[in-house]
């Protein structure tokens, strides 16, 4: 059961609305997010204003499909069903990258750059704490700082979106069906 009340679809405020009727209606998870987000509208249009176009790559120095394969895999970390089943960029992470791909990068076919941001972010997930010198460095051997800087705050962002869904229990909200 979701954490905040589920406004009714027909009450929701424009901006959600459209959010909600353009969501598939089996995907009731992603109609939750528009209905428990209603008293606040305005912070779901400022926040994503900011995620679209630094996360598509309209905005910033690293493209979509690197920060796409990092966010799948703190999707995954997160335990965030919503955000592991979202593509965000489907044309350019592939259905078995998404599904497990990520999850194993180092079996997986990426390359060396994008393992070492799968694997930073993993860290920045589970072990924030104990990131080093030398993990910092490892990091400047595949970006230029302005690319590690905005993977960093790319990582942060997935990372608190994802358990902010987790905390609202909008995942475990009662299927319709």
């Amino acid at each position: 059961m979701s954490r905040m009340p589920l406004v009714e679809p027909d009450a929701l405020p424009p901006y959600l609305k459209a959010i909600h009727d353009a969501t598939p209606e089996e995907n009731w998870i992603g109609r939750h997010f528009a209905r428990a987000f209603a008293p606040n509208e305005a912070l779901v249009q400022a926040y994503q204003g900011f995620y679209h176009p630094w996360h598509t790559g309209a905005a910033g120095v690293l493209g979509p499909r690197l920060k796409e394969l990092v966010r799948l895999r703190i999707a995954t970390l997160n335990g965030c069903v919503l955000c592991k089943t979202v593509r965000m960029a489907p044309e350019v992470v592939a259905e078995d990258e998404a599904v497990s791909g990520v999850d194993n990068a180092d079996a997986a076919d990426f390359t060396p750059r994008e393992r070492a941001a799968i694997h930073f972010a993993e860290k920045m997930a589970l072990d924030h704490h104990n990131i080093g010198d030398a993990d910092i460095a490892a990091m400047r051997g595949h970006f230029t700082d302005a690319e590690f800087l905005e993977l960093a705050m790319m990582t942060g962002q997935y990372i608190g979106f994802g358990r902010v869904l987790a905390m609202l229990q909008l995942e475990i909200a009662s299927c319709p069906i």
